[in-house]
C-alpha cells in the first residue's frame, strides 16, 4: 500500500452465471477484438437522462439493513456497470426490467452503452491523458468476462463489453481451482493488493463470470494538518470508544445544514469529493437506508461557503464478503431466474441457458489526513453568487455515527458507507 495514499477505497464484484449445460473439456481461443476509443461528451447532443445514483443509494439503503451497529462501506457503482454491460446479452422479456432497475427506464441498449463510455472517460480523465500523455490517474477501473473453456462468448456482447466498458475476456476452467486463483489474482492486481480471496470456489455448472474492480488514490485539495490531530471520545453505537480526530477549519468552506443533517464535501485533488454527512439523530444506517438522490442532490446543490470547523475520526473499513442477491432482486434485476434464463443466447454462442447465479463484493476505505483511495471522482459542489452565507459559523464534530457518499467527477455515486463505531 503506498504510503502517500491516505484514504484507500476499493471494491470489486463479481457476477457468476450459471447453465445446465455439460462441459466437454475443448479449449477455445479469446476472440481477436480491438477497442473503439471512449465517447467524449459532445456539449451539443442531448443526452438521455440516466440516473445512476438512484440505483446506487437504493442499493446502499438495502444492504445496509444489515448493519447492526457495524461500520459499513460497499460500492454501488462497481455494480452498476457489469450489470449495465449485461443488458447487452439480457434477452427482450427482462431487459426493460433490467433497464428500469438500473435507473435507466425507457433508455435504449445503445444510449445506456454510450452513457457508460461517457462515464469511464470522465472518471478515468482520460481528456488529461490524451492532452499530456503520461497523466498520473487516480481512477481505475477494470471490467472482465471469466468464460469457461468448453463455451464461446457471443462476438458482438464481446465487442460491445470493450468498447464500451474496456471489459477483458479470459478463458478459464472452472471445475478447476485454477480458476478461483485466476479471478482472485485478476482483483487484486486490479485494486493495488487490497481486495483479495473475493472467491473461494466456483459451483461446476458455471459458465462464465463476469468482473469490476474499481480503485482510487488521491490527496484532499486540503490536506488535515497531523499535529491538530487529537484523540477525543466517539460515541458509537455500542457504547463510547476513543477516535483520532483530524481538525479542519476556517473560511470559504462548503457546508451545507439543515433540520436533519450536517454536511461537507472533501474534495480531492484529480476533482471528486468524499461526502461527510451528519444525521443529527445519530442513527447514520437509519438516515442511509433512507438516503435518496433528490436530497443528495439538495446537499449538493444548496451548499454554502462558510466559515466553521470540523472534526472527523480517521477511520479505515474493511466489508468483508457482502453478498448481493437479495438486494438485486428487491431492486427489481431480473436476472437470477434460472426458470426463464433471461442471457441465453445474448451471452454465449451456445444454445444452453444462462441466468446469474450469486453476486458478491467486497469493500475498503481507509481516510486519514492526507488523502483517499476510492472509485470516485466529482466536481465540488460550490455557491451560486446568489447564495445566501450563513450568519453565524458552524461547528460540525463527527464524534458520533455519520454517513460517507463518495461521487465521481461526473456526480456518480461510487462508494457509500456508515461509521458507526471506531
Amino acid at each position: 500500500m503506498k504510503q502517500l495514499m491516505s484514504i484507500i477505497t476499493a471494491g470489486a464484484l463479481m457476477l457468476s452465471l450459471a447453465s445446465c449445460a455439460a462441459n466437454s473439456g475443448e479449449v477455445l481461443a479469446q476472440l481477436d477484438l480491438e477497442a473503439a476509443p471512449l465517447l467524449a461528451v459532445d456539449w451539443e447532443k442531448d443526452y438521455p437522462e440516466i440516473s445512476t445514483n438512484d440505483f446506487a443509494l437504493k442499493l446502499s439503503a438495502e444492504l445496509a439493513k444489515s448493519v447492526d451497529g457495524e461500520n459499513f462501506v460497499c460500492s454501488p457503482f462497481s455494480v452498476w456497470l457489469p450489470l449495465a454491460a449485461l443488458v447487452n446479452g439480457t434477452d427482450a422479456a427482462h431487459k426493460a426490467e433490467l433497464l428500469d432497475a438500473l435507473g435507466a427506464k425507457g433508455i435504449s441498449e445503445n444510449d445506456l452503452n454510450e452513457y457508460a463510455s461517457l462515464a469511464l472517460y470522465a472518471l478515468t480523465n482520460e481528456q488529461m491523458k490524451e492532452r499530456d500523455g503520461e497523466y498520473n490517474i487516480p481512477l481505475r477501473v477494470a471490467n472482465a468476462i471469466f468464460v469457461d473453456n468448453d463455451v464461446t462468448l457471443k462476438r458482438d456482447f464481446a465487442q460491445k463489453f470493450l468498447d464500451f466498458y474496456r471489459g477483458a475476456e479470459f478463458n478459464v476452467d472452472f471445475r478447476s481451482k485454477d480458476a478461483v486463483k485466476e479471478v482472485n489474482k485478476w482483483a487484486s492486481d486490479n485494486t493495488d493488493g487490497l481486495i483479495t480471496d473475493i472467491i473461494q470456489e466456483f459451483d461446476p455448472q458455471t459458465v462464465a463470470a463476469i468482473a469490476n474492480a474499481i480503485y482510487f488514490s488521491d490527496r484532499w485539495t486540503r490536506e488535515f494538518n497531523p499535529a491538530n490531530t487529537k484523540q477525543d471520545t466517539f460515541h458509537a453505537v455500542g457504547g463510547d470508544t476513543t477516535a483520532d480526530f483530524m481538525l479542519r477549519q476556517g473560511d470559504a468552506q462548503i457546508y451545507y445544514e439543515d433540520d436533519r443533517v450536517q454536511a461537507m464535501p472533501l474534495s480531492f485533488l484529480s476533482g471528486g469529493s468524499l461526502y461527510i454527512i451528519l444525521p443529527k439523530d445519530g442513527d447514520a444506517t437509519g438516515f442511509l437506508q433512507s438516503l435518496r438522490d433528490d436530497y443528495f442532490q439538495e446537499i449538493r446543490r444548496d451548499s454554502i461557503s462558510a466559515t466553521g470547523k470540523l472534526l472527523l475520526p480517521k477511520f479505515e473499513i474493511d466489508s468483508g464478503l457482502l453478498s448481493l442477491d437479495d438486494a438485486l432482486q428487491t431492486l427489481g434485476v431480473p436476472l437470477f431466474d434460472s426458470d426463464a434464463a433471461p442471457l441465453t443466447k445474448g451471452i454465449l454462442e451456445e444454445d444452453i441457458p444462462v441466468w446469474v447465479d450469486n453476486a458478491v463484493q467486497k469493500a475498503y476505505i481507509k481516510v486519514d489526513e492526507k488523502g483517499t483511495t476510492a472509485a470516485a471522482v466529482t466536481v465540488l459542489p460550490m455557491p451560486s453568487s446568489g447564495t445566501p452565507q450563513p450568519t453565524e459559523s458552524f461547528d460540525m464534530k463527527c464524534d458520533k455515527p455519520f454517513v460517507f457518499v463518495l461521487t465521481g467527477k461526473s456526480g456518480d455515486v461510487l462508494f457509500a458507507g456508515v461509521v458507526n463505531r471506531q
